[in-house]
């Protein structure tokens, strides 16, 4: 009997745990699964906002003041010495890794997500993404780097790219009426995750710190252990739509024959990387992206060195202030920044939205173009001393940076159809991969051997304003050669039938087949409802707070 139960136990999570028994039912309302894709987004949002802890792990055994490692020391040495800090330089590798893994495990394991379904693929992410943070909490404590590197880097990268993508083909199947809308919500709880992160994490350093302790080993394991919470919750919410469902009124694209960029058809996974489409459209995000994070890399520094002392009423370059000038205009780039996240999340849901209205092609046409006149006016409103349209100028373009994210899943849904856009959603994230290695890098580049040529610290953005205009000016051109994918790609409906069948895509009897028996009367949102949506809604609303007090120093 004993050896029985077990078996047992977990024969009956593994039926929980399939995807047909996330299959909705009668009643089920879909308004119900963006809060759970938003669940586990703001939670692994805060990689964007690891840098928090850079400089307290800067100094985890000197406590007040680092204790430089001797001279000469390696990287490969640094992975395991106990007895001296790390560089912050050397803790950057941690977020290099989140997103080198974020795409790579995207990419590997999307198909697997479409068969498994997302409640399985978020409770992976929420293992890997929480289990990565407490090994990297136990790194802090035996002060062994590569412990922090496999926990939060590896591991937790893989957790990323899982957690990211597991919502995007389930969203899309439950809105296919407002495709942009539906990963617009979600993608932006992604950007906005760090902006819950970072003072949740800053509070709880400063609580738990001691005359021994920088506090960051136990908020790692508290934050492990609140995200682990939201994001089983997450998990657990998802549903898949039965199989035939459609909104109540929906007309299909079959029966739309006004946007060709919409198909009717669904393209195999093992043929999307073969289309011009796919390579073009990777090539769109890459190129957006590349832009966006050269721009999110030097926010800080390029507003403070290029108008220095006006940000405080004086006519003085950077260098020449004194400390207590420098701190004002310090605090003055952190609102800055602030700001930026903000539009960057805010635009994540209006574009995408915006893209149900105008179209894809249209929404990136807009990207490029308009991105390409701020880009290029950024030198002359920074030579003019125009503050204002500096920051609107970025402002905009980090709205479109985070616009792109969002509505690519919808791009590649109406060129490839929903059946695999997950998983083709997950290779195309290696263009997000090669854009964050390269943005840094010819913006950082760039700003060095000018100043080595003697540039003013003023004048250095004005080349890489122009270069990033370029790229953007490609972006365009690469969208401008969209055309829908060839009939000859297109799977047919035996196909079509075995892919669905491999993906347990089946209607229980009972299953809702049109919205019409899952409505809402007016003013009648089920209790479940407003409490999922406060449940995300209550911790971004601080989150929005606590950004928009620190972006408030800009217009005093």
């Amino acid at each position: 009997m004993s050896s029985i139960a077990p078996t047992a136990g977990t024969s009956s999570l593994l039926d929980f745990l399939a995807k047909e028994r996330t299959i909705a039912g009668p009643g089920f309302n879909r308004w119900l699964v963006p809060p759970a894709a938003l669940a586990i987004h703001l939670c692994i949002g805060m990689a964007y906002g690891f840098s928090v802890f850079w400089l307290p792990l800067s100094k985890a055994v000197g406590i007040d003041t680092a204790v430089a490692c001797p001279a000469g020391t390696s990287f490969f040495a640094e992975l395991f010495v106990s007895n001296c800090d790390w560089k912050i330089s050397t803790l950057g590798w941690m977020y290099t890794l989140f997103f080198v893994f974020l795409g790579s495990s995207a990419a590997i394991w999307g198909g697997w997500l479409e068969r498994a379904g997302p409640r399985k693929a978020g409770l992976v992410s929420m293992a890997c993404w929480c289990g990565g943070m407490l090994l990297s909490a136990l790194g802090i404590h035996l002060h062994q780097f590569w412990l922090m590197l496999l926990g939060s880097g590896v591991i937790g990268g893989i957790g990323l790219g899982l957690g990211y993508i597991s919502p995007v083909s389930t969203l899309i199947k439950w809105f296919p009426d407002r495709r942009g809308m539906a990963t617009g919500m979600a993608i932006m709880g992604f950007g906005g995750g760090a902006m819950i992160g970072s003072p949740l994490a800053q509070l709880l350093m400063s609580e738990y710190a001691t005359a021994s302790s920088i506090g960051v080993a136990e908020t790692f394991v508290t934050m492990a252990l609140i995200y682990a919470v939201f994001m089983t919750a997450g998990a657990i919410g998802y549903r898949v739509p039965a199989a035939g469902w459609k909104p109540a009124g929906w007309t299909p694209p079959a029966a739309n024959t006004a946007n060709a960029m919409i198909s009717a058809k669904h393209v195999h996974l093992r043929n999307a990387h073969r289309t011009p489409q796919f390579w073009l459209i990777w090539a769109v995000l890459c190129l957006n992206v590349t832009a966006g994070i050269g721009v999110i890399g030097m926010a800080s520094p390029m507003l403070q060195e290029v108008f220095g002392g006006k940000l405080i009423g004086i006519e003085a370059a950077i260098g020449s202030l004194d400390a207590g000038q420098a701190a004002q205009i310090a605090a003055i780039a952190a609102g800055f920044t602030g700001l930026l996240s903000l539009f960057n999340i805010a635009g994540r849901f209006f574009w995408a939205s915006m893209s149900d209205k105008l179209g894809r092609k249209i929404t990136y046409a807009i990207f490029f173009l308009l991105g390409t006149a701020l880009y290029a006016s950024v030198p002359s409103a920074g030579h003019a001393g125009s503050v204002a349209l500096f920051v609107g100028a970025l402002c905009i373009i980090l709205s479109m940076y985070g616009g792109g994210f969002a509505t690519v899943p919808a791009y590649l849904a109406d060129m490839f159809g929903t059946q695999f856009v997950g998983a083709i959603h997950g290779r195309l994230l290696t263009a997000w991969s090669i854009a964050g290695i390269f943005g840094p890098v010819i913006v950082n580049y760039l700003r060095e051997y000018q100043l080595a040529q003697g540039v003013a610290k003023a004048q250095v953005y004005d080349t890489t304003m122009l270069i990033l205009a370029a790229l953007l000016v490609a972006g365009f051109a690469c969208n401008l050669l969209i055309r829908p994918v060839e009939p000859k790609w297109q799977m047919n409906e035996a196909e079509l039938a075995e892919a669905k069948r491999l993906a347990h895509e089946i209607a229980p009897a009972g299953a809702p087949t049109s919205s019409a028996q899952t409505a809402q009367t007016v003013g009648g949102f089920k209790v479940t409802v407003l409490l999922a949506w406060l449940a995300v809604g209550i911790p971004l609303a601080w989150g929005v707070s606590q950004t928009v007090a620190k972006a408030a120093i800009l217009f005093k």
